[in-house]
This record gives structure tokens, C-alpha cells and sequence, in this order.
């Protein structure tokens, strides 16, 4: 069953064709094609809910490199096929939105829909991955071509500076993530993701198994915009429209709560992940809720409404992960596992609303020129459709009802209450700030989203303030948020559908233990009676309501916090403090002289190898099996050396180029002692054609001078060469005495039998090494091609035409 690797590889395939199909179809937009991709892979992958549901998980591996336990191995189970079906379904809804908001004779869109495929594949491929370095593989793919959909209007200096700030975030987690899978790996001896969950019991007690953990948060917290580093997420914005409602509501930030969500079986029962997990997303849900309020731009203030949202789901894959320390699998355990439950669903309901939201506000700014809501206002009767989708979203991140917010809301508050319950980790000293926290972000969020809607669409209309006449949208545009707006009811009314094919055997690759003991009996319902969670939310009604209207009153607390001190302007300055750092320390050793350059290169070649050498005891001699040097052997070498010397002492460049022409000579001498003549050839015609070239290099170089170029501490170069020169010949010496391995020469004494060559030599260079020696041979090839190129470059602008024309 390898459906699920060439769904992966499917968008990347496809993406290869669309500079072709980009040309020969100019007259059609380039989206309708690419929408057949997402919309294909939707529905294979929905044909396999009846199965996932059951309880069936579908695997298959292709080989990569085996030998090192790397394979392209996908795995599909009910957390993996609920994330991909959000990625192929709400993607099929950004691109046919796309088509609308992007116009093919103003946008470069062949390259918009090759990023956008990249980055689709590359979400599938994390998701479906089984195996930790190619999961690895694809997180960064993610990056990058999220980088490259950020810079999209690269002509924009904030898209650039968004898209530089996201890439260095999430990439510098993404490295730390790599760290923490490799320790993972080599404390588990597996690098498969099913391997490792399967034998989590052993590894707690592992040295390397808190670091693994903290690593791999990292990665989830960078790419999931956890505070502190939400800060990418916000000029993450300056991307088109489209992509801020595929990446950055449905998928891409939804990558670290995957990673998490995945790895709770492995990691869940420790409660340093409990409080890591479940204090960083509280906190994020707050500030982000907090910084929300005061944007005055739509999709600032959407950014910092999917930052809260984000630290909801992790707040609650943190408390959840609580079930994970009881020893016995019961109803009581179950009880706090709902959280994961809880998580599962809103990540579906986020998607869905928010994703609505980020087209409408694409609409607004399409239809009006502006996302400024200083400029808007009183679009209600103008854009009626876009104002009954912006309600439907806004109230369902509220949390009202009759919207599916409202539902995953209630049982986030339900999961905060129990956290006050648990019998340990000392919760029920801290607890109780959970359910405030997570009370007072719910009343920014309701506060915020009152400002989304009111601000925008009532109060006086301002045409004068706008760059374009305010007018609905094209029914192609409204097609999609309005889809995304009946799921959101849809959800409401008939959860169990969702909650039954979906949540359940997602919660099951989480929580497998739980439904492996049959104690999973949950059924999502609006009504509970009148209870805390009920009372929480007609608290947060009534406060929003009286903060909403007391705005103007308050807002100014938002003074209170310096810009010197926030953390945008700390990564500002940690930028360009590095920048500096960077090119005072690079200026002082590029000095532009290569004396310089070889002098560092011998150093520190000179005290990494001596240093490991007489630390190690590495260095010895054996001299025994070496074979006699003859007199004619021992004068030659005399010979050479005092040819060497006299280089150094030549007084033209004429006389130390015959001296290492004749240097060059000797070598091939030795050739001949040791009965090998087709070297000595090889070795005459090298040294010939090289001391050609250096008379034609010199011939073209200025004349020497002695004043400019100061002479160089004579002492000092002599001891770096006789160093030098000691190093290489003991370094030889010494690994001709300890061979640790059979010598290779013993498997090409079958040359003629092997490759039917009389001439051993010949035979490796033609046939046992003959991609290596074709690759130099192109090499060269490609050297020559340069040097002709700027030989008759050179003599178009002028300058001597070499060829005598």
C-alpha cells in the first residue's frame, strides 16, 4: 500500500509540470489546474475514514538508505489522516479562493502555485511520517517554502523582513528538534516513530531523556508561534491572503501541535512535559489575546487571535497528557484525557473559523484597498455576504453558540476546572491560575472579536478614507469562507459525525491505552445543564460586553509596556548586534592578503593535528617491513631537497619556476626507480604543461614591488614550513605503521581478470574509478569553458586578445 507516499509526493510531481503548463495555457488561470490536486488527494484520503475509524492503520516503506535505518516510510492513523485531510481540504479552499484574489496579468503565479505545492507535500509528508530524519527532512521543507510564500511580493521590504524573521525562528527550532530525534533515536535504537511509542516505557529513566524532550518542544514551540517566539507570526502576515489562511490558520502553525500531539504517548507521562507544555501554551493563550486587542490592522489582529488559539490546543494537549501518570487505565484517568479529545476538536473548529476570518479580511482588502479599521466601518449593507461569514467566525472563536467554538470552548474550560483536581504534580497549589488564565483570555478573545465585527462593518461608512469603492465580493471569492461558515454550524449541530470518524481514532493514536481498555465513552453535547463551564461563558459575555464598551477608557494600559522592552525589538537588536559582531570579527582576518590567509590555514591545521597527536598518543614508528633505500634513491632525494631550498632563495620568478620545473622532473625519477613508467610519463607531461602555465600567468602579472610588499618575518615562515613539513612526514610514517586494515591493493591485483586491463593503472582510472574520472574530466571541462569565456570577454572590452587578433 503505497497510496499514502505518492500522496506526499504528489504535489511535488505536479508542481514540476506548472512552468509548461503556466506558458502553454496563458490564457487560463494556473489555480484551476492546481485545484485538482488537493481536491483528488481530499478524497482518496477520505476513503480511508470508514477504515480509520475501526481502529485500522495503513503502513508502507520505501527504501532510502537502509543501511542506516532511513527509510521513506508513511504511516497513516487517526491523528495523521485528521491533520491531512485539514491540509488537502482547507487547501482546496484556499486555492480556489486564490484564483479570485490573485490576478494572472499582475501576479508571477506559476511560481505562487509551485511554492504553494511544496509546502502542501511537505505537510503531508510530516504528517505521514514514520520515520524521524525524513519527518525532519519535511519540517524543514515546510520552512522553506513557507519562507518563500511570506517573500511572495518580494518587492516589499516588510514581506522580506516577515519571511527572513519566520525562516530564522522556526529553523533554528527545527535544528534543536533534529537534536532531541537523534538522542530520541539513540536512546530508543530506532529511528521509527511506531517503534519508539511502542517501547515508551523504558526510556524515562534514559540520561538523555528530558534533553530529547525539551529539544523536541522547541521545534514544536517555534513552528507553532508559542510565546516568546510568536513573534514570527504576526509579519508573517505581509504574505498574500490565501496563504495567511492556509499556512497560517489551518496548517503550517498546526505542524508543532502535531509534534506534540504525536509524541505524548513517549513523553506525556513526565511532568516536566505537563508543565512545559501546558504553561507555555496558557501563557500564549493570554498574551495572545492580550496583544490582540490593540492592532489596528485586520490581519495583525487575526495573527494575534491564532497565537491564542494555538496556546489554547497546547494548553490542552499539555493537561491532557496528565491521564498519562495514573497507573491503572480507568473512568477517573479517562476523565483528564479529555483534554486531548478537547484539543483534537478545536484544532478541526480553529481551522474551520479561522480560516473563514483570513478570507474575509483578504475580501475587505480587496474590495476596499485597506485592513485598516481606523479607515473602516459600516460595510454591514454593503458586503452583506462577507459581514454574515465575518459573525459566523468571529462568534464561533468566541465561543458562542450556535457555533462549534462554543462547544470545543466548554470542554476547554471543562479541562481546566479538573486540572485543580489532580492528585499531583502539585496542582493543587497552582492550578487554580489555569481555569483565571484561561477565563480572562476568553473575555479578550470575545473583546477582540467584537472589535473585528463592529469596527469593520457597523458604525459610519468611510469612502473618502478608502483607495477603492466598497463593494461585495465576486461569487468565486465568497465560495470558500462561505464552505468554511457552514462547517462551522454544521459542526455545531451534528458534532458526533465529526467526533465519531474523526476525534475518536485521532484521540486513539494519542491515547491509545484508553481505547485499547474500552473505557472511551464520550458524546459532544451543547447542553449540560446549568453548570461552572456555562456560568464561565455568561461571565465572559458580560464582561466583554462592558470592556468593549469602556474601550476607549482602558486601552491606554497598553502604554504601560515600553517598545524598548519587547521582544520584537530584542530580536531587532540581537539581528543587528550579530551583524555587527560578524563583520568586526570578519573584517579583522580578511584582510585581503593571502600571506594572511595561508598563515591561518597553516596554524591551525599545525595545532589541531600536533595537539590530537600528543594527546593521543597517536604518533608511532615501525620500520621494520620497510623496504631499503638504495643510494640512487638516497642521492635523488638529496637532490630534490636542495632543489626545494634553492626556491626559496631565487632571486626572478623565472628561476623559481625552472627550479619546480625541475623539482617536478625528480618525482617522475623516482617514477621510474619504483617500476612504474606510464606515472612518469603521466608526471613529465603535468610538470611540462604546469610550468607552461606559470610562465604565462607570470608573463601577465605586474612587476614586483619591494616597497609595497613588505617582506614577511622570515623566521616565522621558516618554522611554519619545517613544521609543516614535519607534520606530513611523520603523519605518513605513522599510518604506513599502523594499518588497521587490509591494504585495497590486494583487489585490483585482479585487473585483467576484473576488468581485462594489462595495466593496472589504466584499470582503476577507466573502469573501477570511471565516474570519478569522468566527473573530473567535466570538471576541467567546465574550468576551460571559463577561461575562455573570460579570455574573450576580455578582449571585447579591450584588453589583449590572447589569440593574436
Amino acid at each position: 500500500m503505497y497510496t499514502v507516499n505518492i500522496a506526499i509526493l504528489t504535489p511535488f510531481i505536479v508542481a514540476l509540470f506548472i512552468p509548461f503548463l503556466y506558458k502553454r495555457l496563458s490564457a487560463i488561470h494556473t489555480g484551476w489546474f492546481v485545484l485538482a490536486v488537493p481536491v483528488a488527494l481530499f478524497a482518496i484520503l477520505a476513503s480511508y475514514i470508514p477504515a480509520v475509524a475501526n481502529g485500522e492503520t495503513f503502513y508502507s516503506s520505501i527504501p532510502w538508505l537502509p543501511s542506516l535505518g532511513i527509510n521513506f516510510t508513511a504511516y497513516l492513523d487517526g491523528l495523521g489522516l485528521i491533520f491531512a485531510l485539514l491540509i488537502t481540504g482547507v487547501g482546496s479552499l484556499v486555492i480556489l479562493y486564490s484564483i479570485y484574489y490573485l490576478s494572472k496579468e499582475r501576479e508571477s503565479l506559476h511560481h505562487f502555485y509551485i511554492y504553494l505545492l511544496m509546502f502542501m507535500g511537505a505537510m503531508l509528508g510530516v504528517v505521514f511520517s514514520d520515520n524521524l530524519l525524513v519527518l525532519y527532512v519535511f519540517w524543514e521543507l515546510t520552512s522553506i517554502s513557507s519562507f518563500l510564500l511570506i517573500a511572495y511580493w518580494h518587492h516589499r521590504r516588510q514581506s522580506r523582513y516577515g519571511a527572513q524573521k519566520s525562516m530564522l525562528i522556526t529553523v533554528m527550532g527545527g535544528i534543536g528538534m533534529l537534536a532531541g530525534f537523534l538522542m530520541l533515536s539513540s536512546f530508543a535504537g530506532t529511528f521509527s516513530v511506531r517503534e519508539i511509542i511502542g517501547g515508551m516505557g523504558d526510556y524515562a529513566s534514559h540520561a538523555l531523556f528530558v534533553p530529547a524532550m525539551l529539544l523536541i518542544l522547541l521545534g514544536a514551540f517555534t513552528k507553532s508561534a508559542q510565546f516568546p517566539f510568536h513573534i514570527w507570526l504576526p509579519d508573517a502576515m505581509e504574505a498574500p491572503t490565501p496563504v495567511s489562511a492556509y499556512l497560517h490558520s489551518a496548517t503550517m502553525v498546526k505542524a508543532g501541535i502535531y509534534l506534540v500531539a504525536r509524541f505524548t504517548p513517549v513523553f506525556g507521562g513526565e511532568a516536566v512535559w505537563f508543565w512545559v507544555v501546558s504553561i507555555v501554551g496558557i501563557v500564549t493563550l493570554f498574551w495572545g489575546s492580550f496583544t490582540a486587542i490593540r492592532q489596528t490592522d485586520l490581519k495583525a489582529l487575526l495573527a494575534y487571535s491564532t497565537i491564542s488559539q494555538l496556546g489554547l490546543i497546547m494548553t490542552l494537549l499539555g493537561l491532557g497528557s496528565a491521564a498519562l501518570h495514573f497507573d491503572v487505565i480507568d473512568n477517573q484517568s479517562f476523565y483528564y484525557s479529555l483534554a486531548i479529545f478537547a484539543a483534537l476538536f478545536h484544532l478541526v473548529n480553529h481551522s474551520t473559523f479561522k480560516g473563514a476570518l483570513f478570507m474575509v479580511v483578504g475580501i475587505v482588502d480587496h474590495e476596499t484597498g485597506t485592513r485598516d479599521i481606523r479607515k473602516l466601518g459600516g460595510l454591514m449593507t454593503v458586503m452583506p455576504v462577507t459581514f454574515t461569514v465575518a459573525v459566523i467566525g468571529s462568534f464561533s472563536m468566541a465561543g458562542l453558540p450556535p457555533f462549534n467554538g462554543f462547544l470545543s470552548k466548554e470542554m476547554f474550560f471543562t479541562a481546566v476546572l479538573r486540572i485543580i483536581e489532580l492528585p499531583f504534580f502539585s496542582v493543587e497549589t497552582w492550578g487554580l491560575l489555569f481555569p483565571i488564565i484561561a477565563w480572562l483570555a476568553s473575555v479578550l478573545t470575545f473583546v477582540y472579536c467584537l472589535i473585528l465585527i463592529f469596527k469593520t462593518f457597523f458604525g459610519e461608512h468611510q469612502p473618502e478614507k478608502l483607495e477603492k469603492s466598497a463593494h461585495e465580493a465576486p461569487f468565486g471569492m465568497l465560495v470558500s469562507p462561505v464552505i468554511l461558515a457552514s462547517l462551522v454550524v454544521a459542526f455545531f449541530f451534528f458534532p458526533n459525525v465529526l467526533g465519531e470518524f474523526l476525534l475518536k481514532p485521532a484521540y486513539g493514536a494519542v491515547m491509545p491505552a484508553f481505547i485499547d481498555a474500552g473505557v472511551f465513552d464520550y458524546q459532544i453535547k451543547a447542553w449540560h445543564g446549568i453548570n461552572t463551564e456555562l456560568l464561565m461563558t455568561l461571565g465572559i459575555v458580560g464582561l466583554g460586553l462592558v470592556l468593549y464598551r469602556s474601550l476607549p477608557r482602558w486601552v491606554g494600559v497598553y502604554s504601560l509596556f515600553p517598545a524598548m522592552l519587547s521582544l520584537d525589538r530584542l530580536y531587532n537588536g540581537a539581528l543587528i548586534s550579530v551583524e555587527r559582531r560578524s563583520n568586526e570579527i570578519t573584517n579583522r582576518y580578511m584582510t585581503g592578503n593571502m600571506y594572511h590567509y595561508l598563515l591561518y590555514i597553516f596554524l591551525v591545521i599545525l595545532g589541531l593535528v600536533y595537539t590530537v597527536a600528543l594527546t593521543t598518543g597517536a604518533l608511532s614508528f615501525n620500520v621494520s617491513n620497510d623496504a631499503p633505500i638504495s643510494i640512487y634513491e638516497g642521492i635523488l632525494a638529496a637532490v630534490m631537497a636542495i632543489t626545494a631550498i634553492s626556491i626559496l632563495f631565487a632571486k626572478s620568478r623565472m628561476t623559481g619556476i625552472l627550479l619546480n620545473g625541475v623539482l617536478g622532473y625528480l618525482v617522475a625519477l623516482f617514477f621510474v626507480f619504483f617500476r612504474a613508467p606510464d606515472l612518469a610519463l603521466t608526471q613529465l607531461v603535468i610538470e611540462t604543461v604546469t610550468a607552461a602555465l606559470f610562465l604565462l600567468c607570470f608573463y601577465f602579472l605586474p612587476d614586483w614591488d619591494k616597497q609595497k610588499h613588505k617582506t614577511k618575518p622570515k623566521l616565522l615562515n621558516g618554522l611554519i614550513a619545517v613544521a609543516t613539513g614535519a607534520m606530513v612526514t611523520v603523519l605518513a610514517l605513522s599510518v604506513n605503521s599502523n594499518r588497521l586494515f587490509d591494504s585495497i591493493s590486494a583487489f585490483y591485483e585482479n585487473a585483467y581478470e576484473l576488468a581485462g586491463a594489462k595495466n593496472i593503472v589504466n584499470a582503476i582510472l577507466g573502469d573501477f574509478r570511471a565516474f570519478d574520472t569522468m566527473l573530473e574530466v567535466v570538471v576541467l571541462l567546465i574550468a576551460g569553458l571559463g577561461v575562455y569565456v573570460l579570455i574573450k570577454l576580455k578582449a571585447s572590452k579591450g584588453g589583449r586578445d590572447l589569440e593574436g587578433k
